[in-house]
């Protein structure tokens, strides 16, 4: 009877031995798992894809900084550690910025201030999360046509290429999001620099890697030189060590040289140690006026290119890496959940990062970790008044990062073979860029989906069979 007694001492002991094996092999394989998601593929193209997606980073998070006072410190120390916890998860180069329409809204509106970009966020997290954690996102992931979906991104990179082609000829108020003059060609910041610099990166990079490429080291050349006969030894080894450096880091670091070369008294003004960090306090009204004019329409932005376009190109870029539209929106919902409570700026994961840290380079979720590990670092050590140096820094480096980032989000597009599909991309795309937003055209890619399957219609089980087919 007291074998059988679940109070008995022994009885319990028993449970807990036969239990402990069951917790230590989750552990084991939890611990594994991040191991594996965490390892370089290779150092220096790691470190390279890094800097892919600061080309869409430090404009917006300066132009905050600047415009609405937004504390930087608690913003890296919170995207650094969104960084950090996505890439231990995903295993690939998932990236963090800022959510654009918000941010946009903030600076061209001098009334919508702190709170109200805070509860934007907090609103556009609560509904992102709730559509994960019902499997609803899943759903819309698997009805939206793959040509709509290639519409959204050849859209979205266009815009990051035609900005950073701005951010290059114009001069820049980051503050104010406007452009003023022609780039000067001569300086620290002008526009010789830029070009030299897009010199390096095609020169080094190339078109960019294709997969089957992927294990040469981030260089962006053929693995297989087969020319031996024409080209010596040596010349192969210039040109492999050529093909291997870290553009994007170099031009990151030389963007860093020259920020303080042109504003020598920034490191003066340093003051080591974290910024202060607040519950933001958010009115009634600082709810309503950030969810109508920041939730509605920075929604649809993230559920189209934060979302349902980075699973997409995540297949396509990582088809071994399968995570679901459920995890991706849990988890834009999570970090904003948590992070907007105390000020840290709204953020979401995007197809133009995702695109620009693989163009150079990053191939595993080490890439992301080591970026999070250095904006920790930066937070926590320096604080806000890093933004002297970011103030200072070259906009147009940073457009010609930004633009290589916008080009591979955009090729990835060129898998539209059918010139049905062709027609509904490209009809997303034009009305997406002339103003309209991504709601418009991709509501006006799916009712063009929809007509034309409608032509082919013979049965309502052929359309629904021909409407599935043409799905991510």
């Amino acid at each position: 009877m007291d074998a059988q007694n679940p109070e008995n001492p022994s009885h319990q002991a028993h449970q807990n031995l036969s239990q402990t094996p069951e917790k230590h092999t989750f552990t084991f394989n939890f611990l594994r798992k991040v191991k594996e998601n965490l390892i370089f593929r290779s150092k220096w193209a790691e470190l390279n894809g890094a800097m892919g997606d600061l080309g869409t980073y430090i404009p917006i998070v300066l132009a905050l900084t600047l415009a609405k006072d937004l504390n930087l410190g608690t913003t890296l120390i919170f995207t650094g550690l969104y960084n950090i916890i996505t890439g231990m998860i995903y295993g690939v180069p998932m990236p963090v910025q800022p959510m654009k329409s918000i941010a946009a809204v903030a600076i061209s509106n001098p009334n919508f201030g702190i709170p109200e970009m805070m509860a934007a966020g907090i609103c556009t997290a609560a509904i992102l999360f709730s559509l994960g954690i019902t499997q609803l996102m899943e759903i819309v992931y698997r009805v939206i046509p793959l040509s709509v979906v290639r519409g959204i991104q050849l859209s979205q990179g266009l815009s990051f290429a035609m900005t950073a082609v701005k951010y290059i000829r114009k001069e820049q108020d980051l503050a104010k999001s406007k452009s003023g003059g022609n780039r000067h060609w001569l300086g620290l910041d002008g526009l010789l620099l830029a070009l030299i610099c897009a010199c390096f990166i095609m020169i080094v990079n190339g078109a960019g890697e294709e997969r089957k490429g992927m294990d040469c080291g981030g260089g962006g050349y053929d693995c297989n030189l087969g020319d031996g006969e024409i080209v010596t030894r040596r010349k192969k080894r210039l040109r492999r060590f050529i093909f291997s450096l870290p553009c994007a880091f170099l031009i990151f670091l030389l963007g860093v040289v020259l920020a303080i070369v042109r504003g020598p008294k920034v490191v003066k003004g340093f003051k080591f140690g974290p910024s202060h960090i607040d519950i933001v306090k958010i009115s009634r009204h600082s709810w309503k006026e950030g969810f109508v004019k920041g939730t509605i329409p920075q929604l649809p932005l993230s559920i189209l290119n934060s979302v349902i376009a980075v699973c997409k190109l995540s297949s396509d870029l990582f088809p071994s890496k399968g995570f679901s539209a459920t995890s991706v929106s849990m988890s834009v919902g999570l970090m904003n959940l948590v992070g907007c409570w105390f000020g840290a700026m709204p953020c979401c994961h995007g197809a133009g990062g995702l695109a620009g840290q693989y163009k150079f380079g990053g191939r595993s979720g080490g890439c992301v970790a080591l970026l999070g590990m250095a904006k920790l670092i930066i937070g926590l050590v320096l604080g806000s008044s890093i933004v002297k140096v970011l103030d200072q820094f070259p906009v147009g480096v940073l457009g010609v990062l930004l633009l290589f980032a916008g080009i591979e989000l955009a090729m990835a597009s060129r898998d539209m073979n059918s010139k049905e599909d062709v027609l509904v991309m490209l009809l997303v795309t034009a009305v997406s860029l002339v103003g309209s937003g991504a709601s418009l055209g991709f509501l006006c890619g799916m009712a063009a989906h929809l007509l034309i399957k409608l032509r082919d219609l013979d049965t309502p089980q052929g359309f629904c069979r021909a409407w599935m087919q043409t799905s991510p």
